[in-house]
């Protein structure tokens, strides 16, 4: 009976359950990763199988197939690695864990030659979807625990490299589940620029503050210099708080993106201004791996449209 390991995927903005299920048996020394993944999933075997033998393991010398269910969803990344690892781990009998139940956990992690856990993207909404589905207890990379403890309700336990997993899982090891207090949902973080810096321009003001409260788009026009900029930049200060859904809708996004720069939580509402050159993926989202765009990135927030005339036909048809 093949062995099935959790493990959470990305689909857009959003997470969702595969199960990765492996299969050892007598045959042809080959390994088949099957489910849709894209070459990052396929070199997930080049990457197991140095790390297992740097790590004094066997990798298996028989037909193994690994598949990642369900299986008619396009993959992508390298989420899936430790997962994988486990799998080929516990169906060729070289680990024993201990009171360890499989089907309670969620496993997550690039893995690298050494057999150490590496960031990845996207942990937010991965966890976010774990919850969905039921799962309580996750195991990541210790780099991505302050991200994953954002959901409450949640048992986060970080390792650094898999010898610290096994030993988890075989020797029952007490480890606490990772607990960060993170910042009020209710709290803003200061800004840098505020509007009372605006001076003048009392005739739109007014209708600056009313597109504000409205979640209304509205054009400004004038000279060069007078202005616009300044004032649109300032917005995101005087825009209503962000609600706690608010927030993880925008954390997820930016996490999906690889942008959270210190793994917690944006209060602020974003503000963004692409430049009149970019392309209509890279406002829409989309490419071979599909990644929000500015617009999305937006979400919650301003999107500043600078120049708009010098923006291209295709973007206008947005």
């Amino acid at each position: 009976m093949a062995i099935v390991v959790n493990s959470i995927g990305i689909l857009g903005l959003e997470g969702y359950l595969i199960n990765v299920e492996v299969s050892i048996y007598n045959g042809l020394a080959m390994t088949s990763i099957v489910g849709l993944g894209d070459g990052a999933v396929k070199e997930a075997k080049e990457r197991v199988e140095t790390c297992l033998n740097k790590l004094d393991y066997i990798y298996p010398k028989k037909k193994i197939v690994i598949n990642l269910s369900p299986s008619d969803i396009k993959k992508s990344g390298s989420y899936f690695d430790l997962a994988i690892i486990i799998g080929i781990l516990l169906e060729s009998e070289q680990i024993y864990p201990q009171n360890f139940n499989m089907g309670e956990y969620i496993f997550l992690g690039e893995i690298s030659l050494n057999g150490e856990l590496k960031s990845i993207h996207g942990v937010l909404p991965m966890v976010i979807a774990a919850k969905k589905k039921g799962f309580t207890k996750i195991i990541l990379p210790s780099s991505c625990r302050r991200e994953g403890s954002v959901v409450g309700g949640m048992e986060i336990y970080s390792f650094d490299n898999i010898n610290q997993i096994i030993d988890f899982m075989e020797k029952n090891i007490f480890i606490k589940s990772f607990i960060e207090p993170q910042s009020s949902t209710n709290e803003m973080q200061e800004f840098k620029i505020d509007f009372k810096d605006v001076y003048g321009n009392r005739d739109i003001i007014e209708y600056v503050a009313a597109a504000a409260a409205g979640n209304h788009n509205f054009l400004m026009v004038g000279a060069p210099g007078c202005g616009k900029s300044m004032i649109a930049k300032r917005m995101p200060t005087i825009l209503p708080q962000m609600t706690e859904e608010e927030v993880l809708e925008t954390t997820s996004i930016y996490s999906i993106c690889g942008l959270l720069k210190d793994s917690g939580l944006i209060t602020n509402r974003p503000f963004r201004s692409p430049h009149y050159n970019a392309s209509s993926n890279a406002l829409i989202g989309g490419g071979m791996n599909a990644m929000p765009g500015e617009i999305s990135l937006s979400h919650n927030g301003i999107l500043f449209l600078d120049e708009l005339p010098q923006f291209s036909r295709n973007t206008w048809k947005l």
